[in-house]
């Protein structure tokens, strides 16, 4: 993986924002927020061409500074016959500081309070996409920061409108080469338009090549010309809007996953009910007192990694909004330290941390004196620190969710015998087979319930038993931040230490054991050592939680696929049900990343992630891959004992 570069902000003489990077300026010098206007919206036809719809979305192949965007939601906000929800999706390869982008918009003062506001919601500079909700979610600007000739073709979106924009041709030719062309074809829905500042011929014989019909209009200030474009191809719509009337949908399970999946089809208008089992939400394996909330570095980037960050960033993003909202989240942000078992790990965090080259606001190497000066307690090795990191009550996190919309409607102490498809849509049965919900789509968040059904008995997901430890805060050293590793403690909450957490596998004991309190102990010991010198095993509380497994500790999440069709890449799905699923013990940090990619596979929105990372959660995987992984694959190591 080769880090993320941020972009080197400078000024020309006569006061122009320019790249140090590319020797190139960022807009003319005649006036940026006009060009904006005259070439990018003008050029697409807008505001014209989204009057009147209910979503609109466009792809921008250049951030930059933002002005494009600002211009665009200016726009936007303006028009009383607006699109109900924009999205705006753009792909910067060298993403600004904020302060840098404070210097170069305080030039544009027509859009300070836009540029205030998205500065605020600027993200880290760290690989991946970053989905930033604003105009209370009616515009949705999503940020993919890395090198667009790799990124675009694996977006998944159908964009309405191309803005072709980035430093010349001749200072970065990649941005507009052939393989761009390409991959914006890809992209485009039926119709879409484009538009650049450039008429050089290569791009126009690469994007005529790509069937988009071509016009030259005029420029703006000194640029003669300017092109402008449309995809004539009459290839099928994808990621098109389900009709109003099916945007309803059952969802089994009131846990992190079922409840943040609820909020997040209800932002988008759909009517949701949420049926759950027992009597309130998050009294399964969501019902732990706190969880752990932090990512998973690795030197290669893997799946994992690259997973748990975005699911990090997607989760904090999405408790600051329901906190924000006055709803009854509760977390703290205190700051997690992943610390080293050995020496040999905690030498090959500090490699990771050094190669990765992320931010220090999201992952830094400390060494045993740095962690046991941060910490207040002496360790006898470093690791990770992860200054946004912490813990979650997931209980609060799940009733919040709930809370989020009125189109949620929870009902509590209703079991699910059966589901069936019938001629309304899907059908939850009670233990009768009487039914207690009818809708067109139906999400399966159950956990380790879920394979019970008939239409996921073939998923492979295992249960795992987690006994975690209460320790009186009394009778432990109190801590300022959460530490995990082998294992992992809280700081007090409610006056408590939560501490584990134990894995058995397929193990049914609802009823805490000795053994597994002396076990959490051993391992809080081993990570700080001088700890639990207090701490009498045999008067200890806890709580058992069954966590859903996967074979890969992957999540299971999007359309169920018919297992009697045949197993290939695309395989026929079973019309309107949806899994979300396989969450183990990482349902605080999968959850709102997840429940965005469901919500948005449903809704027809742009995805949150990669092409790979959605086939790589996907739950055809386990069919298509012909290979259910040993139960050994699902033994308990140090980055999975965070029960939450």
């Amino acid at each position: 993986m080769i880090p993320l570069q941020p972009g080197a902000l400078a000024f020309t003489p006569e006061g122009t924002p320019c790249s140090g990077r590319y020797g190139d300026v960022y807009h003319t010098r005649h006036g940026g927020p006009e060009q904006a206007r005259h070439v990018f919206l003008g050029g697409n036809d807008l505001p014209e061409r989204w009057r009147g719809r209910e979503r609109f979305v466009i792809l921008e192949t250049g951030f930059g500074l933002g002005l494009n965007f600002l211009a665009t939601w200016a726009c936007w906000q303006a028009d009383a016959n607006a699109c109900r929800v924009l999205h705006y999706v753009s792909v910067e390869k060298h993403p600004l500081p904020r302060e840098d982008l404070a210097r170069a918009q305080a030039l544009w003062p027509e859009f300070a309070p836009l540029a205030e506001a998205l500065r605020k919601q600027w993200p880290l500079l760290v690989p991946g996409i970053h989905r930033i909700p604003l105009a209370e979610g009616r515009l949705v600007l999503t940020l993919v920061f890395g090198d667009a000739v790799h990124v675009l073709r694996r977006l998944m979106l159908a964009a309405d409108a191309f803005y072709l924009d980035g430093f010349a041709p001749e200072k970065n030719p990649d941005l507009w080469s052939p393989e761009i062309c390409h991959a914006l074809a890809r992209l485009a829905a039926p119709g879409a338009t484009l538009a650049t500042w450039s008429v050089a011929g290569a791009l126009r014989r690469a994007l005529a090549a790509n069937e988009f019909d071509l016009e030259k209009r005029p420029g703006f200030a000194e640029k003669r010309q300017m092109l402008a474009g449309r995809y004539r191809s009459r290839k099928p719509a994808r990621y098109a809007l389900p009709a109003a009337a099916t945007r309803q949908a059952i969802i089994i399970g009131a846990g992190v996953a079922g409840s943040s999946a609820a909020a997040a089809l209800a932002a988008r208008g759909w009517r949701v009910t949420v049926l759950e089992r027992r009597a309130a939400p998050g009294e399964g394996a969501s019902g732990n007192l706190a969880g752990v909330m932090r990512p998973l570095p690795s030197a290669d980037d893997n799946f994992l990694a690259r997973l748990t960050r975005a699911g990090f960033l997607a989760a904090s993003r999405h408790l600051a909004a329901l906190a924000a909202a006055g709803l009854p989240v509760r977390w703290g942000q205190v700051g997690a330290l992943h610390l080293a078992r050995d020496a040999a790990q905690e030498a090959a965090q500090a490699r990771t941390a050094q190669a990765l080259g992320f931010p220090a606001e999201f992952l830094q190497y400390l060494n045993a004196t740095a962690s046991s000066h941060l910490l207040d307690f002496p360790v006898p090795r470093g690791g990770w620190y992860f200054p946004q990191g912490g813990w979650v009550m997931p209980r609060a996190l799940c009733t919040a969710n709930l809370l989020a919309s009125s189109a949620i409607t929870f009902m509590p102490a209703t079991p699910v015998g059966a589901i069936r498809r019938g001629g309304q849509g899907w059908e939850a049965l009670d233990d009768d087979g009487k039914p207690v919900a009818t809708a067109p789509h139906l999400v399966l968040a159950g956990g380790v319930d879920a394979p019970r059904f008939a239409p996921l008995a073939w998923l492979p997901q295992r249960s795992a038993r987690g006994q975690v430890s209460w320790l009186p805060a009394d009778q432990a050293p109190p801590l300022r931040l959460l530490v995990c590793g082998k294992g992992y403690v809280t700081p007090p909450v409610d006056g408590v230490q939560v501490a584990g957490a134990s894995f058995r596998l397929e193990d049914e004991n609802p009823f805490e054991t000795l053994e597994e309190h002396q076990e959490n102990l051993q391992k809080l010991e081993d990570l700080l050592p001088g700890f639990t010198g207090r701490i009498n095993a045999r008067l200890l509380q806890g709580r058992v939680g069954f966590r859903p497994m996967s074979p890969d500790r992957l999540p299971i999440v999007g359309p169920v696929p018919d297992p009697a069709a045949p197993r290939r890449r695309h395989m026929p799905k079973q019309a309107g049900l949806w899994c979300l699923q396989g969450f183990g013990s990482r349902g605080i940090v999968w959850s709102a990343l997840m429940a965005d990619l469901l919500a948005s596979q449903m809704h027809g929105d742009p995805l949150p992630l990669s092409s790979d990372l959605v086939r790589a959660v996907a739950p055809e995987r386990f069919l298509i891959r012909h290979r259910l992984q040993p139960e050994s694959t699902l033994a308990p190591d140090v980055e999975t004992a965070d029960a939450e």
